[in-house]
């Protein structure tokens, strides 16, 4: 790891000071404020007390800049998803005041989440969150939410495989068609080496290559685009490069690999590109031995995994939930603070900086090494295509997965949305013949989510 530039640190520790003034988190600095808070927290990165791992230490670096908050942790252990679970404490009357969200829209639709609108629009800090991120939050035209991290997500390449056989590797920015063509090439089953680690992960991007009014997995903002040309062009695809895939192994092909599934292929350097997220960057910087960087979607793009922090409206102190709330999400000395507790622990930061500018993503880079592709991508972040809608749209779940049309194919009774796009190129039955049902039924989801939510 490099260290951490001089001036950079100077400039956070002025930051710092300034933002934890602003909002009232040194508290000799607004005696006004100075009194005994307790914030209820309840989040699922927390890990035990006894690994004391680094988000832990991030609400503990907290509490002693902040004398007069307390943050307690929530038990969320025990049976059920996470929402029941919030739920349930919601039922006594002890919602906690700051929450991870795995389904926003439920929780706007109970009357959970704080309007943050007001506390938002002049803070610094938020002006430099991607506009996507900001839009991901905010229904309405209100804030209802908080983003705490986000992960860029697309292909991750092998530069030194392609260089070892003569090729050049696809580099953020290229194009479809090159794309496609440098995996196909690089591909020798007999010798271990795959272009493609999986097929799948096409139809949710490459839509958008084709129409730059759908974003992930034909979604245009409102509704799911299945009977389009550019949705129905990327099954097609998916299909035609199941070849240059760990799904096109037969099961004679696969001992000429040490993998044992498509998730070891990368750094076991047995295949080109594979389709991951910013999480794994850490393990990347640590364990690969081998060049490699981040390409993201062919055209210059990138999808994003996004966390979402949520805001009690029965908080006892909405500012002061605020400000811890803001610490662990989009604070740009939370970041900084969180990447020295790292650096101590001597470990890779994990989470990529939520507000984005020159210093943190240098600083992020001081970690993960210079990869001009993850670079390019953190820059250019306004238009990536949200992957995770599920918590952030109203009725997409059943829309993309759980909802059941109507549709039986062959033995399959009553199937759900997930069968139909998991075996759209699998032969049994043609995808054109179900399309528009399946898009009239999706739409009609989202417009009754999207309705009952705004009641």
């Amino acid at each position: 790891m490099k260290p951490l530039a001089k001036s950079v640190n100077v400039a956070l520790v002025f930051m710092l000071a300034i933002g934890l003034a602003s909002y009232g988190i040194l508290a000799a600095a607004n005696p006004a404020k100075a009194q005994t808070i307790t914030l209820r927290y309840a989040n699922w990165n927390l890990g035990t007390e006894e690994e004391n791992n680094l988000q832990r230490q991030l609400v503990a670096a907290y509490m002693s800049a902040n004398p007069g908050v307390t943050i307690e942790f929530v038990d969320m252990s025990g049976e059920g998803r996470w929402d029941e679970k919030l739920t349930n404490y919601a039922a006594r009357g002890s919602l906690p005041d700051v929450f991870m969200a795995d389904n926003t829209p439920l929780y706007i639709k109970n009357g959970w989440a704080a309007d943050l609108t007001a506390l938002v629009q002049n803070d610094a800090d938020w002006q430099d969150v991607p506009q996507v991120l900001r839009d991901a939050v905010t229904y309405s035209g209100k804030v209802l939410g908080l983003p705490t991290a986000q992960f860029v997500m697309g292909y991750f390449v092998n530069k030194d495989l392609f260089e070892a056989a003569n090729q050049d590797a696809p580099e953020y920015g290229v194009s479809v068609d090159e794309f496609f063509a440098a995996t196909a090439a690089l591909t020798n089953v007999q010798r271990g080496v795959l272009g493609l680690d999986e097929m799948e992960f096409i139809q949710g991007w490459y839509p958008n290559t084709q129409d730059s009014n759908l974003k992930w997995f034909s979604f245009d903002g409102t509704h799911m685009n299945y009977n389009a040309a550019a949705f129905k062009a990327g099954l097609a695809k998916s299909g035609e490069v199941k070849p240059y895939t760990w799904q096109g192994l037969t099961d004679d092909q696969k001992p000429a690999f040490k993998s044992q599934g498509p998730w070891e292929l990368f750094l076991n350097q047995e295949v080109g590109v594979r389709w991951d997220g910013g999480w794994a960057v850490p393990s990347y910087a640590e364990r690969a031995t081998f060049d490699w960087d981040f390409m993201g979607i062919p055209g210059g793009n990138q999808a994003m995994v996004a966390d979402i922090l949520v805001v009690s409206n029965t908080a006892p102190n909405l500012e002061a939930a605020y400000a811890f709330a803001k610490w662990m999400s989009f604070s740009k000395e939370g970041y900084a603070q969180e990447a020295e507790l790292a650096k101590a622990a001597g470990r890779v930061i994990t989470r990529m900086p939520v507000s984005v500018n020159a210093d943190s993503i240098d600083l992020y880079m001081s970690f993960v090494g210079e990869r001009p592709g993850l670079r390019k991508a953190l820059e250019s972040l306004d238009n990536s295509l949200i992957e995770s809608l599920a918590k952030i749209v109203p009725g997409y779940i059943n829309a993309r997965w759980e909802g059941k049309p109507g549709i039986d194919i062959g033995e399959n009774k009553d199937v759900n949305m997930w069968f139909m796009f998991a075996n759209a190129t699998a032969g049994t039955f043609k995808y054109e013949d179900y399309a528009a049902q399946l898009e009239t039924f999706a739409n009609k989801i989202l417009d009754d989510a999207r309705a009952e939510l705004s009641k």
